[in-house]
């Protein structure tokens, strides 16, 4: 009940930080989330709903990093383990399974803006707030052979790097739009 509660409180604070970032011209850019390893930023235009980890339906025959489809407040989504898709599915076969349910606690699906016209969410592993350009001391531009749905690298006071990842030209890859093992 606490945990709901907590969830609750953070939601709600999250939406408030949201729409005060839309009317008062606060240059909150990003969503970051952590997914296994990565640090990862998505454009807030591109970034929709969040929800608490719902177990998705496994569906048969595809690739290790589709986790199945979800009912996700009455729209049927698809959910994609961002872990183990940014990995190339290394090592990614029962990933989702071995999590135990405290390791989901923090857990969060973040569904694709609805303007992207894609039914998908991302399982992350944590939400870690809403990012400025402020936040960072550095940027570098996606290298050649960086996947099409990367934009660039930052990299914050602390030292750690955050990559930003481009949902739509993600939700446009063939290999996102072919789970089909």
């Amino acid at each position: 009940m606490a945990n709901r509660d907590a969830l609750r409180a953070f939601q709600s604070r999250l939406a408030s930080r949201l729409q005060a970032a839309r009317t008062t011209g606060v240059a909150a850019t990003w969503l970051a989330v952590e997914a296994g390893e990565g640090k990862y930023l998505f454009p807030l235009g591109h970034a929709g709903e969040i929800f608490p980890w719902t177990p998705p339906q496994p569906v048969p025959y595809t690739e290790p990093w589709f986790l199945g489809v979800a009912n996700l407040r009455g729209g049927l989504y698809g959910v994609v383990q961002l872990s183990a898709f940014a990995a190339g599915a290394a090592g990614a076969s029962g990933g989702a399974a071995a999590a135990t349910e405290a390791a989901r606690i923090q857990s969060r699906l973040v569904a694709f803006n609805e303007l992207l016209e894609v039914n998908c969410a991302l399982l992350v592993d944590r939400l870690a707030g809403l990012r400025g350009a402020e936040a960072f001391t550095a940027s570098e531009a996606p290298g050649a052979e960086a996947p099409a749905w990367h934009g660039h690298l930052y990299t914050d006071a602390a030292g750690e790097r955050w990559q930003e990842v481009n949902l739509q030209a993600l939700s446009q890859q063939p290999q996102f739009l072919s789970i089909g093992a």
